[in-house]
């Protein structure tokens, strides 16, 4: 086989992958453009509120993870018994997700309203050119308290549009997030500002319409989806018992766990390592905010590409295509990676522009353009790294992804970044370039894995497909 025939493929191939893709591309596109927007709102009021609502945010983001982890441990299955045209299959797996998601919703919930304050103080260190450690932790407190409320919808939220996209809904979950985040943006400039009369209520404003939002994403799922059932067949009667067949439950539970543990632990260790950081001053925590939030922004291509590769080589796998599932996961990586390389060179010539936004100094703003161009240089060992992951978990592989993922951050980078941060007086320049570059280990890791082990297998067929 020719190079170009075994990683580039034909016209029709593409508008498959993109027509799954570019949705997600969008919605996370447009949620991150606005993250920004968000960001550079909440940072024109302080070093402080920026940094305190950023300090809650990396606690949210290892929620978030957590509930992706939930949802695709029966996606797996969700995808595959939707290649093999089973409609109970898909039902079942989407009541797991809903009792599931709600659980951890609200489990969440408690422990953030518990433990905030020792959570937040965490990140808290002296050492920054500017900076007031106790205000800002009043004002992630203050943040984290109204976001409470926003969690269980959220949960709910993602149970549908994780299902409808596994199924080929891609562009409604796109439209609610879409209007979810023009919501919170709107919001935003309301309250964080005091507009049209109102007071301003800076940060506690920027919780407030990150909260509505959610509920707006969620009533647009709901809406659509039961006005449209013969488009989600599977939510008919779903909700109408909890029951769940004990051995797709086990079998859900065997393969899902892990992955739902894996997101939880690889989230925690990037927050760990974020902490870790954060050892050097606040000016530090500003400064990762704002280049974090810029990357993303660019990291949405490839992030979309990786993720669509679980639900078209899932079909694949489902209707017992492994040869054509194995092809396809092939392209769609090197696609990714392409795209990645793309974005890496428009990152790197933005890299001073976006900073130059915030309201902060310039200690801050020179150090957050460094972590930038370190992120783009390293944009497409990520790109490998997360088409990886999903290549080796459509096919069911989770504890190799657990292996991969979370072990891998635990065992090498948090020790690591520990061991840096704590012993040593290493700035944080270097210091940051240690704990960024060891993604290219786990390409190297990734390649490996993929090259060893069998993960193109069908997990569903005709003999459980009525349990």
């Amino acid at each position: 086989m020719s190079f170009l025939k075994k990683y580039i493929g034909d016209r029709a191939f593409y508008r498959v992958v993109l027509g799954v893709a570019v949705p997600m591309m969008i919605q996370n596109g447009i949620t991150n453009l606005v993250n920004l927007l968000d960001n550079v709102m909440v940072g024109s009021i302080s070093t402080e509120a920026m940094s305190g609502v950023s300090i809650v945010n990396q606690f949210i983001f290892v929620f978030n993870l957590l509930v992706f982890g939930a949802v695709s441990a029966a996606g797996i299955f969700t995808a595959q018994y939707h290649g093999s045209g089973d409609v109970e299959g898909v039902r079942y797996t989407f009541r797991f997700k809903f009792i599931i998601n709600a659980l951890v919703g609200v489990l969440s919930v408690l422990v953030f309203a518990l433990l905030s304050e020792p959570m937040i103080r965490m990140f808290l260190h002296s050492g920054s050119v500017e900076g007031d450690l106790e205000l800002t932790l009043a004002y992630g407190q203050n943040y984290l308290l109204v976001m409470l409320a926003g969690l269980i919808p959220y949960t709910i939220a993602q149970a549908y549009a994780s299902t409808m996209r596994e199924t080929g809904e891609t562009v409604v979950p796109m439209v609610a997030s879409a209007a979810a985040v023009f919501t919170n943006f709107v919001l935003n400039c309301i309250l964080i500002f005091g507009l049209f009369g109102l007071p301003a209520l800076g940060v506690t404003g920027a919780a407030i319409a990150t909260v509505v939002s959610r509920g707006v994403e969620l009533g647009i799922l709901l809406w659509w989806g039961y006005t449209h059932k013969q488009r989600c067949p599977y939510l008919e009667g779903a909700l109408h018992s909890l029951y769940l067949p004990p051995v797709l439950f086990g079998r859900i539970t065997v393969k899902g766990l892990p992955l739902m543990l894996n997101e939880f632990f690889w989230a925690a260790a990037m927050t760990f390592r974020n902490q870790c950081y954060s050892t050097r001053g606040l000016d530090v925590v500003a400064a990762q905010n704002i280049s974090t939030t810029i990357v993303n922004l660019f990291s949405v291509v490839y992030l979309a590409l990786g993720a669509s590769i679980a639900i078209v080589v899932g079909n694949e796998l489902g209707a017992g295509k492994l040869e054509k599932a194995r092809d396809s996961a092939r392209k769609m990586m090197a696609f990714s990676i392409f795209c990645a390389c793309l974005m890496a060179l428009l990152l790197v010539v933005t890299s001073v522009l976006f900073p130059r936004f915030y309201n902060v100094g310039q200690e801050v703003r020179s150090l957050a353009t460094f972590m930038i161009l370190v992120s783009a240089v390293l944009l497409p060992f990520g790109a490998y790294a997360h088409a990886a992951y999903f290549t080796l978990r459509s096919g069911g592989r989770v504890a190799v992804t657990l292996l991969f993922d979370s072990v891998y951050m635990w065992v090498l980078v948090a020790p690591l970044v520990l061991v840096l941060s704590r012993f040593t007086d290493m700035n944080i320049h270097w210091l940051f370039i240690a704990g960024q570059s060891v993604e290219i280990v786990k390409c190297i890791f990734g390649f490996v894995l993929l090259g060893k082990i069998n993960w193109a297998r069908r997990l569903v067929g005709e003999q459980n497909a009525k349990m």
